[in-house]
């Protein structure tokens, strides 16, 4: 629109702008080439991916079962101590007559003692405790080397899967026992000082047995893991290392001594729910 200004002055002309278009995002819309995210299992028959999902689905049914019959077939052992170290070592060496010792003390004190069955410390465990007073347990693994029944056991149970027999061996636990061994031996004691620190499970004891062997990792936990804030100071109480039999006995009877071996009621909802 042209502005007529007064007489003498140049035009100015006054340029009505549009309001700006008001733009409205869309969503993003996957177009014909898209690939989905998710395979289409609409038809459990038409892939491999399918079937394979579907006896992933019934396995379940196999893991519940081994808890039940585990579950079943070991109430009646507690109090209980469970044992572990390598499968490796051999009958002559002093690691496995150490074992043999300490697992004859315990049964003929009244604990049943729980090893994984196999070969090594598990077999001096469980040859300890089968001439002794108390049940003699094996956890048997089904593995591809390494894993063979060894035949001191009143009690023999033979897992599938890993996770299954991990539980029992803490659920029916009043003790740890941690002899020398490898990366299982290792697996073992992570697994009960990160349920015992967690709160996850009851505290127990837990006893490595042989200064001599486990003194470095004791210290790097020391030096290294509550120096730089890792674990705070007070859990390094969470381990006893022993050198002596007599003294793996005195030192559960000492934990339980003004409480009895039985779980409370507030541990047994804790191991309820492990």
């Amino acid at each position: 629109m042209r502005d007529m200004g007064p007489p003498g002055e140049v035009a100015l002309y006054s340029v009505v702008r549009p309001p700006p278009a008001t733009i409205q995002a869309s969503p993003p819309t996957r177009t014909a080439m898209s690939k989905p995210k998710l395979p289409d299992l609409s038809d459990p028959g038409g892939s491999d991916e399918a079937r394979l999902s579907a006896r992933e689905s019934w396995r379940m049914f196999e893991i519940m079962a081994e808890f039940v019959e585990a579950t079943e077939r070991l109430a009646p052992i507690r109090p209980a101590v469970s044992i572990f170290g390598s499968a490796r070592i051999q009958p002559d060496s002093a690691y496995y007559m150490l074992t043999e010792a300490i697992a004859r003390k315990l049964s003929d004190a009244g604990f049943s003692v729980l090893s994984g069955g196999g070969p090594g410390v598990m077999e001096a465990a469980n040859k300890g405790a089968f001439f002794g007073k108390s049940p003699s347990v094996g956890l048997n693994i089904q593995l591809p080397h390494e894993q063979r029944a060894n035949p001191f056991q009143d009690i023999s149970q033979t897992f599938r899967h890993f996770f299954a027999r991990k539980v029992m061996f803490v659920k029916f636990a009043s003790a740890y026992v941690v002899m020398p061994g490898g990366f299982g031996t290792l697996d073992e004691l992570m697994e009960a000082l990160t349920l015992v620190q967690t709160g996850k499970t009851r505290r127990i004891p837990i006893i490595l047995v042989k200064s001599a062997f486990w003194g470095g990792l004791v210290d790097w936990f020391r030096d290294t893991l509550v120096r730089e804030g890792m674990i705070d100071a007070v859990d390094m109480g969470l381990i006893q290392v022993i050198d002596e039999p007599d003294q793996v006995v005195e030192a559960i009877f000492r934990h339980y001594e003004s409480r009895g071996f039985q779980p409370s009621a507030q541990e047994r909802e804790i191991l309820l729910n492990l």
